[in-house]
Parts: C-alpha cells; structure tokens; sequence
C-alpha cells in the first residue's frame, strides 16, 4: 500500500471537495483535525506554478513512479487530503485516472496482503488490508488497518480509513457534505485566486501525535498555510490562530527578532536571505500572519 503512504509523505512534507480550483471552507467536515489540498492543474498551466510543479515532479512523482509504476504527477489535477476524528483519513485525487493505473493501483493493494471487492449503492469499492508498516517518524493519520478505495466516481480515486467515510462518498458523487459554520472550532480555510497549496491543522491534534513540548504549540489553536501564484511570483502565507491576543503579539515579536538576527547572516545562503528580507509580520486580534512573496526560482531554491 505504499501509494497510499507516499500521499500521506506528500501532507506532511511538502496536505465541493472535488470541484475545480481552490479548497473552501465548506468542503470541509466541520469536525476536521487538518486538511491539505493541492491543485497540480494550476501549477502546470501558470509561470510561477511551473517551477514549483517541477520540484514536486523530482522531489515527489518521480519516487512513486519508481516504486509503484504510478504516474500519479501526469494524471492527477487536484489532490485533497483531510481528517476527522470520527471518520478518519480521506486521500481524494481528481484528474484523468488511466486503466493502466486503476490495474496498477489494484495489484499494488493485492501485494500488501488481502483485498476485498465490496459494492455500496451499485458502485464497486475495494479494502486493501496489507500489515500497514511505515518508515514515516510523524504521523497525523495513517492506513495502519488497511484502506478502502475506489474508482467508482468518474475521473477519481477516493481513499479512506473507514468503509462508513467510503460509502458516504459514493452515495455523494464524491463530495463531502458539510456546514463548518454550524460548529464553533473548525478549521480555517486561507484561498486566493490562483491558489497552488492550502493546509491547515488543529494545534490541539497536531500535539496529540507530536513529541513537542512547545509553549507556542500549547497556546496555538490553529495554523493555516496558502500558497498562491500573484503577479507571477510565488505568494506565501501562513497564520496562526492563538488563545490570546498578548501571544499572537509575542509571537510576532519573536519573528520579527529571529529576521533581524538571520538576515545579515554571512553565513546564510543567498536564497534564504532573500526570503527573509521579504517576510512581513502582522497581528489582528489574536491571529498572527506571516507573509511573503518572491520570484518561484528562489522559492525552490530556498526548500532544496
């Protein structure tokens, strides 16, 4: 099952539902812990997105076309990844989904140790349920009991971590059906016209899973992170939701210290500096922000 574990690499390292362009906050369960969405469709047709798109093909596609013989960066337009605490981990991937791959995928899931085909209002869906081993340190989510996917939904691969999540996919045609403005604590959603990447967690879950005795984190309710192309630059914003204003403002203060101690680093590569010189810092009530925009050649450069 190791395609499903290189979507979960994906979240962690680089994370309606399945309507074209950005992920909104009503596509989201309101009881969601975090939330990862990625529009390759974007990156591929855009100047700025092309950079980026390109170190994901390296960094990313290149490895499951290795292991898996899956060409998941030519076939898939948007990837949204998101998780709640009753109804698991859901991995969605909209795009031309090949026969070639549905075979490959389902012969993949065979190999890790059972596969079950199973049928839900007519549509077929199937569970893989292999040992589950990872090589991955941290983990929000995972497949450990197996996973439950399906090609049902033209254009689409659905995967879960529940057959309840799974069958209430494909009685929606692939939608998620919520209202996260009917509950208080629901997760942010940060969108912009072009958006590339958007993601966002639950500081309280992030710790349950996390070894981080942080007094950031202990005082943080929610962080979200957006990345969008604007005027061919690659735009860069991050915010975070904290218990009260006094904190958003120390860590502000933070910020803004580590910045001017950093940036005329000698040391430092140039890439790096240049991030940090364009970093603007601001606080609204108790939500620090975090934002800055550069050219996509030194966006890549900085995370290689």
């Amino acid at each position: 099952m190791r395609i499903f574990r290189y979507v979960v690499v994906f979240f962690l390292f680089v994370a309606p539902l399945v309507s074209l362009g950005a992920l909104r906050s009503g596509d989201l369960p309101a009881a969601s812990k975090w939330y990862f969405h990625a529009d390759f469709k974007e990156m591929r047709s855009s100047e700025a997105g092309r950079h980026l798109y390109g170190w994901l093909e390296e960094e990313v596609f290149e490895d499951i076309r290795e292991d898996a013989g899956i060409d998941l960066g030519e076939e898939a337009d948007y990837l949204t990844a998101f998780s709640s605490a009753d109804e698991g981990l859901v991995v969605i991937i909209d795009g031309s989904i090949s026969q070639k791959t549905k075979d490959k995928a389902l012969a993949l899931a065979a190999a890790s140790g059972g596969l079950d085909k199973l049928e839900s209002g007519g549509k077929t869906f199937y569970h893989a349920n292999g040992d589950g081993d990872s090589d991955l340190d941290i983990e929000l989510d995972s497949f450990d009991d197996g996973a439950f996917f399906s090609f049902a939904i033209k254009n689409m691969l659905l995967v879960t971590s529940t057959r309840e999540r799974m069958e209430a996919l494909l009685a929606d045609k692939g939608k998620v059906v919520a209202d996260v403005k009917s509950e208080q604590g629901a997760l942010f959603v940060l969108s912009a016209e072009r958006s590339l990447m958007q993601a966002g967690v639950k500081a309280g879950d992030l710790g349950e899973n996390v070894d981080w005795d942080s007094n950031i984190l202990r005082n943080t309710q929610q962080a979200a992170l957006l990345i969008a192309e604007k005027a061919g630059k690659i735009a860069i914003e991050a915010q975070l939701v904290t218990t009260e204003k006094e904190m958003a403002d120390s860590l502000a203060s933070i910020v803004r210290g580590l910045i001017s101690l950093q940036v005329f680093n000698d040391d430092m590569d140039p890439e790096i500096s240049e991030f940090l010189q364009n970093t603007s810092v601001e606080v609204t009530d108790n939500i620090l922000k975090v934002t800055v925009a550069l050219d996509p050649e030194v966006v890549v450069a900085a995370i290689d």
